[in-house]
Order: structure tokens, then sequence, then C-alpha cells
């Protein structure tokens, strides 16, 4: 601000001001002052003056716009100067002027805005671009063209777009190209894109300046160059870079809008002009095809004749711009005389005070309609050349809009369009309009490119800079695990299946990568990956190869490529096998199931009797036989051969679902008796991670490994728990002593590592699941395009078979247990069921004893009488006499035993009777006898 208004002190000391008074004007004047100030002779200038004095003439022209009122406007020619840009502005400031146009050049305007603020004179430019000319710092700027911020944007979504994630800025060293480039800057980040180098230069450079610059450009790794500079360096710039051969292939060149400015004007150009643009992708800001347009366009070439010495110039989109300028000015008055605007002007009481010098510091004048008229224009919604106008709230131009243009030949060719609302599209963006907004990835859509070098292959966008330098590729010096990594003893060498799969993955690249692998680490004790990665961030190493496990802290300060291993952590135990025993056919059910299933059986059985014994016959009988017949019918269910038949509804509903119940049973029965008789088993007290956090053993680590972080952090297990261990036999050693020995329960650590220790070690085993997921890759600084390539050649290595090639090089191991040994684990063999054996052989025996024990009594209790009547006792001959009798049916042997038995009956009733019929005649002969004499008798 001091600046300002020391130029301003110095003009008024020039006597430039003369002094002034407050003026009043009529409601509706004949003539309202309007200011332009730009450079004649400038790309921009000559086209510019041209649009807007036809503007002016349109306006006056036309009765609908300003009735009784005509334009008067007064142009200043600023010759490329920013200081007399400013004169010319404080000029104007003795008319009655309502609005400047302009100025041109951003750095103007900056300074220009502070008068405007001052004086409330609207400042109206259609070329100042700067996207830091806010309303908010500058409420009376007002730019009727289209913000470099969407020139931007629409650059990023490029660079977005074709897959590139760094570029150079090459820009001019004002406001205009800082700006602008800061602009870039946010908007790539967006993107996850960036600027890795900014080259800036003079407003004026010389050509041996540019060569300086494009020298230090040429030796970056970055090959996508933004150029946002001014017509007139521009094509230096370009040529400049086409004689150091940076316009050949590989190299991207994206201008700024002065390229198409220069097309647009200067057109035709001749072949040797064009040469140095080939294949560059600039941007036009975009005005729709219509009538008005086609009808100004098609004036054009008459209203440039006689307009300069040279040939005629064609019509740029600044021209188009300038033009609706004064357009959209002329309607806002309207409206603002429309509302009772009066345009009067009064001094500026901060300046009264300060008069009484010779410096005529009252002739500066505040304009008191100028809020009004800044008001109005805001306002305006109008259709012009451009196409609709209107602003927005941030004061810019609804539908911004470019398009993208490839310089092929002497000509032009657009390759498509950019706009606000969608983004990348073939489709002109009024089409799009009507449609929601579409930002995905694929609706964005370009034709081919011809790129420099006449190429339609896209640019990889980036090489290893052409300094000399190696990259520095850091690796762990392992004392364990060497498969994996290791450096070989005296070199500066290094092998393992880590080392394998990049140097195969280098050699898919489609360029040369010169690099040098330095160890990191003390060759005692594993390094830290964490703080390998760490040295990336620094600067201390480029990359890092090795078995480096992609975890969220350490993805958040590098990039890793695509992992080339799949490694979470598990946690690995002491085990003993289950091995099959006489008993193992009671192992699918636990105690308690065995007696609720025995309990249900008896249930099922009564509950049958109870709903059928009193219509069912099979189901009565004596106590005895129905208590049979109620245990025979529910256990004879489990193999679904019960005879009894169900008579009522209720006991087939109730049978109809117990077996379903007893076909689940048995089916899961059977099924968990065939894993445990054929399929290995193994024990261990620890169950997984669960058991580990709820115990209070001490935990096994690998040293300086993320899972100690991870116990801690995000498991909570307390350090005093945790045992660092190096090696792995320190691993054997510890689990072998386990927690009462002074080793540890368990180790947690990286699969890829459990698979290489368990493949020689049967005695310990995976217990639980693996409990994190994770990988293995490559680490690059953020944004590095080479992690993206190896990611592609990991996944081509992956793809051919390459990556599984290298891993049964390095890690393929026998395992523990051979062959044989796991075919006689799948033979069923016969300790595994000799209980069952057993359990029958005992109820056979058993039912043959209680079987002998009845026949023996049965056949004594027959046989008895006879042997005795006999009066033979022969031992064979008895046994034959039972072997008979055990192979007669019972029936039979009942039958004879009643015969015998009625005989004996029999027998005893005719003795009875002989013995009564003796004692009934003697008792007749001694009735006529005297009792001695019988009694003698």
């Amino acid at each position: 601000m001091s600046k300002v208004w020391l130029l301003v002190l110095v003009v008024v000391c020039h006597g430039i001001f003369s002094n002034g008074v407050v003026t009043n004007s009529s409601t509706r004047p004949d003539v309202v002052h309007v200011g332009a100030i730009l450079s004649y002779k400038s790309i921009i200038g000559k086209v510019a003056k041209v649009a807007i004095e036809a503007a002016v003439e349109d306006v006056n022209s036309d009765p609908t716009v300003l009735p009784g009122t005509k334009i008067n406007l007064t142009m200043q020619d600023s010759n490329y100067s920013g200081f007399l840009g400013i004169l010319e502005a404080l000029k104007f400031m003795e008319k009655d002027t309502v609005a400047i146009i302009g100025p041109q050049q951003s750095v103007t305007a900056h300074i220009i805005s502070h008068i405007a603020n001052e004086l409330q004179v609207p400042l109206l430019s259609y070329s100042a671009t700067d996207p830091t000319l806010s309303s908010l710092q500058f409420p009376f700027f007002v730019r009727t063209a289209q913000s470099d911020l969407y020139q931007m944007a629409a650059i990023a979504d490029l660079v977005d777009y074709y897959g590139w994630r760094e570029v150079i800025a090459i820009y001019v060293d004002d406001d205009h190209g800082r700006n602008g480039i800061a602009a870039l800057g946010d908007k790539l980040a967006e993107k996850r894109c960036k600027i890795s180098y900014k080259a800036p230069m003079s407003p004026l450079p010389t050509q041996d300046e540019i060569t300086d610059l494009l020298i230090k450009v040429a030796l970056m790794e970055s090959r996508i160059v933004v150029l946002h500079t001014y017509a007139g360096p521009g094509p230096v710039v370009l040529k400049v870079a086409q004689y150091l051969g940076m316009m050949g292939t590989g190299y991207v060149w994206i201008a700024t809008n002065w390229l198409t400015t220069i097309l647009d004007t200067n057109a035709p150009l001749d072949s040797d002009a064009t040469d140095d643009f080939q294949g560059v992708i600039t941007l036009r800001m975009y005005a729709p095809d219509s009538e008005l347009k086609r009808k100004f366009v098609s004036r054009w070439s008459n209203l440039t004749s006689g307009k300069s010495t040279n040939a005629s110039f064609g019509l740029s989109t600044y021209g188009l711009y300038a033009y609706d300028t004064v357009w959209l000015l002329a309607h806002a008055i309207d409206a603002f005389f429309n509302q009772g605007g009066i345009i009067s002007f009064s001094n500026d009481s901060r300046l009264t005070e300060l008069h009484g010098g010779s410096l005529n510091l009252d002739a500066m004048s505040i304009f008191n309609g100028g809020n009004l008229l800044l008001q109005n224009i805001l306002q305006v919604n109008m259709t012009g050349v451009t196409g609709p106008i209107k602003f927005t709230s941030d004061r810019n131009f609804i539908y911004p809009a470019f398009e993208v243009i490839n310089v092929i030949g002497t000509g032009i060719r657009r390759i498509g369009y950019w706009s606000n609302y969608s983004g990348l599209s073939v489709l002109p963006p009024e089409m799009l309009y009507a449609k929601p907004p579409n930002r995905s990835s694929a609706s964005q859509r370009l034709y081919d490119v011809i790129w420099p070098g006449q190429t339609t292959e896209r640019p990889r966008g980036w090489i290893f800079p052409n300094n000399g330098r190696h990259l520095k590729i850091g690796v762990p010096k392992r004392v364990s695990y060497r498969e994996f990594v290791s450096q070989v003893e005296g070199t500066d060498l290094f092998k393992g299946y880590c080392i394998d799969v990049f140097t195969a993955a280098l050699n898919l690249l489609p360029y040369a990568v010169p690099y040098k692998l330095v160890a990191f680490g003390d060759g005692i004790n594993n390094p830290s990956s964490t703080e390998l990665v760490h040295l990336i961030t620094t600067g201390v190493y480029d990359a890092a190869i090795g078995d480096i496990a992609i975890i969220t802290n350490r993805t958040k300060i590098v990039d890793f490529t695509q992992p080339y291993v799949e490694s979470g952590l598990v946690v690995v135990a002491p085990v003993s096998r289950l091995n099959s025993n006489a008993w193992a056919f009671l192992r699918p059910f636990t105690p308690m199931m065995w007696g609720v299933t025995a309990i249900f059986f008896l249930i099922v059985g009564a509950v049958v009797w109870i709903l059928e014994h009193r219509i069912n016959d099979e189901f009565r009988g004596p106590p005895k036989k129905q208590v049979v017949t109620v245990l025979w019918f529910s256990l004879s269910t489990l193999f679904f051969s019960h005879k009894e038949n169900t008579v009522s509804t209720l006991g087939r509903l109730v049978l109809i679902i117990w077996l379903f119940v007893v076909l689940i049973i048995n089916s899961s029965y059977t099924a968990s008796l065939t894993s445990i008789l054929t399929v290995q088993k193994l024990s261990s007290s620890v169950k997984g991670i669960e058991s580990l956090i709820n115990s209070k053993d001490p935990i096994g680590y690998q040293q300086n490994s993320y899972a100690r972080n991870y116990l801690v952090e995000e498991l909570g297990i307390h350090e005093s728990r945790l045992v660092p261990l190096n090696m792995p036999e320190d691993y054997a050693k510890a689990l072998k002593e386990g927690p009462r020995g002074g080793g540890v329960a368990a180790v947690v650590e990286e699969r890829a590592y459990v698979d290489l220790f368990l493949s020689t070690r049967c005695e310990f085993s995976i217990v639980g699941q693996e409990f994190t997921k994770a990988g293995w890759g490559f680490a690059f600084p953020r944004d590095s395009p080479l992690a993206i390539d190896m990611s592609t050649a990991i996944l081509r290595l992956s793809e051919n078979g390459d990556l599984e090639r290298i891993h049964d090089k390095w890690l393929k191991r026998s395992a523990c247990t051979s062959q044989s040994t796991t075919y006689e684990l799948d033979r069923l063999q016969l300790n595994s069921f000799w209980g069952l054996f057993l359990i029958c052989g005992l109820a056979c025996l058993l039912a043959l004893i209680v079987y002998f024990i009845l026949m023996v009594r049965q056949f004594s209790r027959h046989y008895s009488d006879d042997f005795e009547s006999s009066g033979r006792n022969s031992g064979s001959k008895s046994f034959q006499t039972f072997l008979t009798f055990v192979d007669e049916k019972e029936e039979e042997v009942k039958n004879r035993s009643r015969r015998k038995q009625m005989e004996k009956v029999s027998n005893r009733s005719v003795g009875e009777e002989s013995t009564n019929s003796s004692t009934r005649r003697y008792t007749e002969s001694c009735s006529g006898k005297s009792l001695d004499r019988c009694e003698e008798a």
C-alpha cells in the first residue's frame, strides 16, 4: 500500500491532478465516461482494442441499451509498462469516469485495484486472470474472463488423466506467474500429484537465461513441463527447448492459453514458426458456438482492416471477452439508471485533510454511485458472444470451461474439452449441463494425442535424472532367515528371495534403472524396517527393498509397491499329537451329549408306549414284557430297525420327529468319528491370540519386528510379557522351555517367517487363525512413479509364474512328515476299534454264560428224575444227553416236560386209589372181630 500511495504522490507532484470539485450529472445523462487501459501493440491488446471499439459502437447504436445515453470511451496505451498503467488510471480520475476496462496484466491490476477501492470505481478486466485478485481484498475488481484457478484445475485433471504424478513448472516470476503456479500446486495436491521443481524466470528473459534454466530442467526426473508465461517469452522457451533436444520423445509440454492466443491471433503460422510447438498441449477459453459469435467472427476481417500496418490479425478468445465486457458494463449502467442512480463525485475527506500543499490531492474524487453500479455489474444476466454471462457468489463466471488443444503440423487439433462441471470430455460442455455432473474416472475421456517426437504412445512422464547419480537403495542386513535377504560376506552384493524378486521386476521395466544397494544394520541384530523406511523420507535412501511389511504407519510416509509376499501375524506354539486310541469312538460326543441322548431314547420310548399301549396289542402284555418292549423299541430307532407298528396319530408324530433327530445325530456322529480316525489332530494349551491375551504367560517376537508395536498398541499386551528373539534357534529353545522353564508360551511372528521355521520343526505349529493381513513390498518416496511401474512388473511376475519359481528356489523346503507316515494315518487301524470289539465280545460272552446257566438249570430240572430212576450216572452219557437237549427245540422240551408231569400226576393218582381200596377191605374184615385180634393181625 505504501508503494501505491508513493506512486500516487509522485504523479501528483508532476501536476497530473487539477483542482477538483464535487460534480453531479443528471439522472440519465447524454454521455457516460468509461476508461480503458491496454497495450496497443501486445498480442492481446491489439485484438482487445478492436473488439472494445466495436462493442462501444454496437452499444451506442442499439436503442434498447442505454436509451438516450452514449458511452464515451477513452483508451490509454500502457505500452507494456505497469507504471504507465498506474498513471493512466490516475488520469481517468480527473474526469467523471464511472468504470475502467482493464488493465491488461495482473501485475498492474493488483496496484490499480487499490485505487479503484479508494475511489469506488469498478475495474473490469478481461485478461487479468490471476486467481488472487479476490473480491475480499479488491471488492471493486471484476474479472470478466475465466480465472487461472480453473485453467490450473484443467491442467491438474490432464496430469491425473494420463497417470502422471509430478510436473515441472516454468513460469514468469511476477504476480501472474507465481500465483497461477501456486493455484496449480493446490489443484495437483487434490489429485495426489505435485510440482517437483519450480523454474521461475524474469518477465523479459534473455535467451541465455532461458538456456540456463532449461538445462536445469533437463537434469530433473520429471518430463512433464507446464509453461505458464506470456506470449512474448513463451515461444522463445519452446525454441530453446527444441534446440536442447527437449521437444523429443518422452517429454510432455503443457502450455497455458498464451499459446492458443498466439495461434489464433497470428494464424496461419508458417511451418518454421510451428516447428517449435509440435506435440504441445495447450488450453483455450471455451466460447460455445452461437449465432452471436458467428456474426461477430464474420465481421472481424472488416473490423481489423486498416488497423495494423502489417497483415490483418485473427480473433482470439480475449477479443471475445473484451467485446462482452463492454456489453456487460452497458447493461449494468442501464440498470443503474433504472434504479435511480445518479452519476456524482465527491472529494475524499482523507485527502482534503492534506489540503494546503502543492500536491493538489483534492483533485481525486470518489464515485458516489460506485457501490450501486458494482452491484448491478455483478447481477448482470445476459448472453454474449462467449455464451451465458452470469457471476457466481465468488465473482467468477458460471460454467468455466476450456478447450484442450494439441498442436500438430501447421495447425491445431481439439482433443476434447474441460469444464468445472464434468471434467474432461470429448463432448461440448453445454451438452453435459443438462445431465448430472459426473467426475468419475470412467467418464473422463479425450481423443488421442500426438506427443512430442511424433508418437502416439503416452509418455511415461519421468526418467532417471541424467546427472550420473545412482539410486541409493537401503537393504536390511539380516542375521536370521537369510533366505529372504542377506549380504554376501566380504562384498557389497546381496542375495535372497527379496533380491531376486527386485532384480526380476527391474528387468521387466522398459528403461534402465541405475541403482546401488546399501546395507542397513549392524549385522548383529535384525534391523528395524520402520527405521529403514523413515530414512527414505529424510533423503538418506531413495528406496528400500527386503522383507518390509506394508503396515499403516509406514504407508503414511512412503509408497509401497504391489505386495510380492502375503504375510500376516500368526501364533506359533508347541503342539502334541492326539493319537487314535481304543475309546476314540466316544470322542465325537461329550459326556453330556451321550447322557442326554440316552435319556431321550428312554423318554421317547416311554412316550410312544403311553400313546400306544391302550390301542396297540404290540405294546400290551405283562409288565416285564412291556418294559422290554419300550427299551427295545427306543434303542432300535437308532438304526431305524424297529418292527413295532405305531397306530395312534400322536405316536406317529412323535416318532417322525424323533427319527429326524436320530438321523441328524447319527450323521453328525459318523462325520465326526471319520474326522477323528482319519485326520491327524494336534493339541496345544494355546488356542490362538485370544488365549494369549487372556493369559499372563510370556510371548516371544522377532526383535525389531512390527509385531511388538502391534501387540502393545493394538492388543493391549503389557511390554513386560514380551520377549525379543533373534534367531530361529532362539524360537525353538524358548518354546521348548515354556513359560515355567524361562521360555515363552508362544511366538507371534509373520507368516512368511513361520512357514520357513516350521518346515523343519514338527513339534511346533500355528494355532488359531492369522489375525492380521499384510504383505511385503518395496518402499519408495511418496508419489514416486517408480513404485507404480514396479507394481506393474511384480504383477507380471506373478502372472507368468516367475514369482512362484523364485519362491521355490529360496523358500521351498521338504515337509517334516514323510509321505509314508501320512499314508498310515489315512488307514483305519485295529487299535481304534478294539474297544468296540471288546464290548461286543463281552456282551456275547455274558449272553452265552447266562444262556448256558439257564440251559443247565433247565436240563437238570428235566432229566434229574431219569438219572435217579435208572441209577446210571456216566459222564459221557450225561454230556451226550445234554447236547441232545440243547439241540432240541425249546417247545418240544417244554411239551415233553409237561407230559412227564402229567404221567407223574396220573401214576400218583392210581397208587392212591389202590391204597385206598386195600384199606377199605381190611376195615371190613375186622369189623366183626375184637380189637385185639385185629391189631395182632
